[in-house]
């Protein structure tokens, strides 16, 4: 079994082409890193989220999790659903779906640990439930039913999440 020790990529980690990072290139703690991309959410044609202010949460194994600050998120559209989960690295989050009634789409940290309170509040969205975009790439879900990472083609892995990773 790989152990991740914060040396060097496993021996069955792909190799990243240009313009590409590895999942294995990314820290534990994971990191929060501003991005400038434009990013935008929708469901069907409405536009849930528009941004060229996101953070991007990286850690080891996972594709990034993009984060959408408050603002720049379309929260009439929304409304906070019962249910929450606890992050070691980010605290304790709450869950969002849209207006009109549904599962949990996204979540937000109300009250985010010191190294990530530039997230607060800013939502994170599940690219399997509603669509999600970097640029004018169309982000793919993470494997897996709980994680909330985007995977685009300028990521290689494999990722946590697909089958034969619950001991990541």
């Amino acid at each position: 079994m790989w152990e991740y020790t914060g040396q060097s990529r496993p021996s069955f980690a792909e190799e990243p082409g240009v313009g590409q990072e590895s999942v294995w290139d990314y820290p534990r703690p994971p990191a929060l890193v501003p991005c400038v991309r434009h990013v935008r959410v929708q469901s069907g044609d409405r536009v849930l989220a528009d941004t060229i202010s996101a953070f991007r949460v990286l850690e080891t194994a996972s594709p990034p999790t993009y984060y959408i600050p408050a603002e720049d998120v379309n929260l009439e559209a929304l409304m906070v659903v019962p249910g929450s989960s606890f992050c070691e690295w980010k605290g304790a989050a709450i869950y969002w779906a849209l207006a009109s009634g549904g599962d949990a789409i996204a979540w937000s940290y109300p009250e985010p640990t010191e190294p990530f309170a530039a997230i607060r509040n800013a939502l994170g969205f599940y690219p399997g439930r509603v669509a999600c975009y970097v640029d004018d790439e169309r982000v793919r879900s993470q494997p897996g039913h709980f994680y909330g990472g985007w995977v685009t083609d300028e990521i290689v892995g494999p990722v946590k999440g697909e089958p034969g990773t619950g001991h990541w």
